[in-house]
């Protein structure tokens, strides 16, 4: 069976299907590089928790920069959030993202 969260017109946040949790790309405020990427975890934590999941259960994560000099001050943020022993298969690449104010986004898989 599958469960939607948060179903629009275009997207669920949220999309569970055989114990794995879909999130669509969260993308979060802030003027910085960190700001935005603290922001942008939290949406991932609010949506991993309607899905019954969390950060500990990440299988996988996709991360979008708007510039990958913008690495290492995403990844600073990023190691002080994921749980020890806990780190999800990750990628992380350049892209044009939705629109110019935003620098970073996540897609996260977990399980639930």
């Amino acid at each position: 069976m599958i469960e939607r969260i948060d179903t629009g017109t275009r997207m669920s946040q949220v999309v569970k299907y055989n114990g794995v949790a879909y999130l669509a790309g969260q993308v979060g405020e802030g003027a910085t590089v960190a700001e935005q990427t603290r922001d942008c975890l939290a949406n991932v934590e609010a949506a991993l928790a309607k899905a019954g999941s969390s950060k500990e259960q990440m299988l996988q994560a996709v991360i979008w920069l708007a510039d990958m000099a913008d690495f290492a001050e995403m990844n600073e943020v990023w190691d002080a959030w994921v749980p020890a022993g806990h780190a999800p298969a990750r990628a992380c690449g350049e892209a044009k993202l939705a629109t110019p104010k935003y620098l970073v986004e996540v897609i996260v898989t977990a399980a639930c």
